[in-house]
């Protein structure tokens, strides 16, 4: 059988086990697991990593430890505006979605645009009116009422402050999935609720391809989370995979270049997700720490948090 390999992620940050519970470790764990295996167990059996990236990525927007989807934090306004995209490396198509509300799974909605119209990127009512022309899910705005998210925006009200996903520390709420299938493809799926209190539609790196999504069958699959204004300066996914195309770095250098080197320079704080054509997977950050997940054909899956 050709190799194929998947790496999932759930967010990036001030991930310390001193702020971490023993049960709430082994819920954030459990959740990373069963999202790699939703994933994995797709391409064991020969399906595409466009599905396989789709399917990781809607179990994790399907928890509500993850701030995707039902876990998606609170806007200003107390509403819920999700971002997510996916891209496929075969053909470097691609489809985004940008500030959606009540949509269950923003990354089936991002598949739906990429695949049902000439589009790459769909923003706000038109994203949801198109999400109803081809019944995508949607679901009223108490699924998305979490009240840890409900508490954390309260408390960024009071300061009148932008915050980050966790109150305890700083933490970039966003997860994703990279993939390479038996076909020699490979595909990226990001998706994320921003950044508690956001005000004026904000939209991060996720819904962009090449800041915080990309894939080329030449090089490699991205899928980032971090300081979302950084990531887009950057051009952070983008970037990983320039290098390797124009310079031969492989995925390993390419990746701390831009996350360990250039990232830090310029003031980006979080991590990426990556796998190359050749099945190598890589998941750097400089960040304290990173909910992650890795499997390849042939060995046992990994799930970490901490720095190891």
């Amino acid at each position: 059988m050709n190799k194929f390999s998947i790496a999932i992620h759930g967010g990036a940050g001030t991930i310390l086990r001193s702020l971490m519970t023993k049960e709430k470790e082994e819920r954030y764990t459990n959740g990373l697991r069963a999202a790699l295996d939703k994933g994995y167990n797709l391409l064991e059996k020969g399906a595409s990593s466009l599905d396989a990236v789709e399917a990781a990525v809607v179990e994790l927007e399907n928890n509500p430890l993850f701030n995707a989807g039902l876990g998606s934090v609170f806007t200003h306004d107390g509403t819920h505006e999700m971002d997510a995209s996916i891209m496929r490396g075969d053909t470097l198509e691609a489809g985004a979605v940008a500030g959606v509300r009540g949509v269950q799974n923003p990354v089936i909605l991002s598949r739906l645009v990429m695949e049902k119209t000439e589009h790459v990127m769909l923003c706000g009512k038109g994203a949801e009116d198109f999400a109803r022309s081809v019944n995508a899910p949607f679901q009223p705005d108490e699924y998305f009422h979490d009240a840890f998210r409900h508490a954390q925006w309260q408390e960024a009200l009071k300061e009148d402050r932008v915050q980050l996903d966790h109150s305890e520390g700083k933490k970039f709420g966003t997860v994703g999935a990279v993939a390479l299938d038996v076909h020699g493809n490979l595909a990226a799926a990001t998706s994320t609720g921003g950044m508690t209190n956001k005000k004026f539609g904000r939209a991060g790196d996720s819904p962009i391809i090449g800041a915080g999504t990309y894939a080329n069958n030449k090089t490699c699959a991205v899928s980032c989370t971090g300081h979302g204004e950084f990531f887009i300066r950057a051009v952070v996914a983008y970037d990983v995979s320039c290098l390797m195309e124009y310079k031969g770095l492989s995925l390993e250098d390419a990746c701390r270049t831009v996350v360990n080197d250039k990232l830090v320079k310029f003031g980006g704080e979080g991590g990426l997700i990556a796998v190359d054509a050749l099945g190598n997977v890589c998941l750097p950050f400089n960040s304290e720490g990173m909910y992650r997940g890795w499997r390849k054909n042939g060995e046992d899956g990994v799930v970490r948090i901490y720095k190891q």
